[in-house]
């Protein structure tokens, strides 16, 4: 899934190596995907350079996402201020709060909290380190209220980096794409960048604009936007 956020793109971990034992050998799962060990590092360099078209790669993002009882909306809102901006002010953790919102229209009583790491590494450092301090048992108080959670790992795209802090008294509108396989460069080639950055009303009337989106259309397979509310403590509001 692509994610947009509207003002800036706040934008998978792949595990590999299960074996399977059979008597007394043992087949790994990369070598049935790749085969030879020089086919596997051909399939390696192909990926790390797919990456750095695409993303780049220096920050990941966690998409955390909270679907919240809505007889508990209050409830949650002031234990989710209790974690979050706690942890953003640390700087031993290593890690950045780009943001939390709550959705206005789209999925009600559902928030979003985006945070920035220092590539897969650091997330694995930061998550560690959080399960062993004081602000484990914050984020166990939000337990309580919510229906579901899940999580998404997700890079930004090369030329749509994270936006600071800052504050313009907004709302957000939140994009997910959910591309046809094998259309990501392609998709990610189309786009206008200069209309991007200008408000949509006066975007569909620049030259280009209209056959921007029917093209990216044709890559997508579903899409969902989601208008946002930045909470008190969002550092991007």
């Amino acid at each position: 899934m692509l994610a947009r956020l509207s003002a800036s793109t706040v934008i998978k971990k792949s595990t590999a190596g299960l074996v399977f034992n059979e008597a007394r050998r043992a087949i790994s799962v990369q070598s049935i995907l790749h085969g030879s060990p020089e086919a596997k590092e051909e399939g390696d360099v192909q990926v790390q350079q797919h990456s750095r078209v695409v993303a780049r790669g220096k920050y990941i993002h966690g998409f955390e996402i909270h679907r919240v009882k809505p007889s508990a909306v209050d409830e949650y809102k002031k234990a989710a201020e209790g974690y979050y901006a706690s942890i953003k002010d640390d700087p031993e953790l290593h890690v950045k709060l780009t943001g939390s919102w709550e959705t206005v229209v789209g999925e009600q009583d559902t928030f979003f909290h985006i945070l920035e790491y220092e590539n897969y590494s650091g997330y694995d450092k930061t998550t560690a380190k959080i399960r062993t301090s004081e602000y484990y048992n914050a984020y166990k108080k939000m337990a309580p209220y919510l229906n579901s959670r899940s999580l998404q790992l997700s890079q930004e795209f090369a030329f749509f980096p994270t936006a600071p802090p800052h504050t313009e008294g907004g709302i957000f509108e939140l994009r997910c794409y959910q591309l046809k396989p094998g259309t990501l460069l392609e998709w990610e080639q189309t786009w206008d960048l200069k209309a991007r950055k200008e408000t949509r009303e006066k975007a569909w009337q620049l030259d280009g604009w209209a056959e921007t989106v029917a093209k990216t259309a044709h890559f997508s397979k579903f899409m969902d936007a989601y208008i946002l509310q930045p909470l008190p403590y969002s550092p991007l509001k």
